[in-house]
């Protein structure tokens, strides 16, 4: 199958292209950059792999939890793209990619991953590899939004991502966390399975995932709740 794979919902900008067993992959300064380099980049990166945006078999994206400004560009440049080739959209949790991204370079099959959700939170979701004629991850209902001590590392898993990083001293197990971002490549090995599974969807079907009910406080809440402290007898 071909696939175009991204993600932008760390501070590392990665892509990655999959026509077969073949991979074309780079990395580059995310966050706020995001926005204008990643349409030039893919583009760029399609014509390494002699491929046209209609010759691919979907467009898969990181839909979060992550950065909510990367995880709106992800998603709007999925659907421009695949709307524009007709395409179908395949999103992929980024907690999946990072549990993904520590079994393709350290082996691991149970994974804890946790991303840091910044406003001194981590998003967090526990994985099991099934193996079997068709390996997979068993993945969990929902996930999870807290506080970095909240993480419960149970017994022969292993903590992967971002959280240890951000908040040291303060996630059980933090001292022998892998740290790993979601990669793109992670992406295309996860596209398959999750192909077959029918989690493909219409480009305007397409949607990050946030995890928390109230995106962002906008400027004039944050300056409320701060009155409202100041004279708070």
């Amino acid at each position: 199958m071909k696939f175009l794979a991204f993600d932008t919902s760390t501070e590392r900008l990665s892509l990655a292209v999959g026509h077969g067993e073949a991979v074309w992959a780079e990395s580059a300064p995310g966050g706020a950059q995001s926005s204008a380099t990643l349409i030039p980049a893919l583009l760029a990166l399609l014509q390494q792999a002699n491929l046209r945006l209609d010759q691919l078999d979907a467009i898969v994206f990181g839909s979060g939890p992550g950065s909510f400004t990367g995880l709106r560009t992800a998603c709007s440049v999925a659907q421009g793209l695949a709307l524009g080739a007709n395409l179908p959209v395949l999103p992929v949790s980024t907690l999946l990619a990072v549990a993904e991204e520590a079994r393709h370079q350290h082996g691991a099959t149970r994974v804890l991953a946790a991303l840091d959700a910044r406003m001194d939170e981590v998003y967090h979701a526990a994985f099991e590899w099934t193996g079997g004629a068709d390996p997979a991850w068993q993945a969990p209902a929902d996930f999870s939004l807290g506080a970095p001590e909240s993480l419960q590392l149970p017994a022969g898993w292993v903590l992967a991502g971002t959280a240890a990083q951000a908040y040291p001293g303060r996630v059980a197990g933090g001292d022998s966390a892998l740290n790993v971002l979601p990669t793109a490549s992670a992406l295309l090995r996860l596209a398959p399975a999750l192909w077959r599974a029918g989690h493909a969807v219409r480009a305007d079907e397409a949607l990050p995932l946030y995890i928390r009910d109230k995106v962002a406080k906008t400027t004039l809440e944050r300056e409320a709740e701060k009155a409202a402290k100041t004279t708070t007898p």
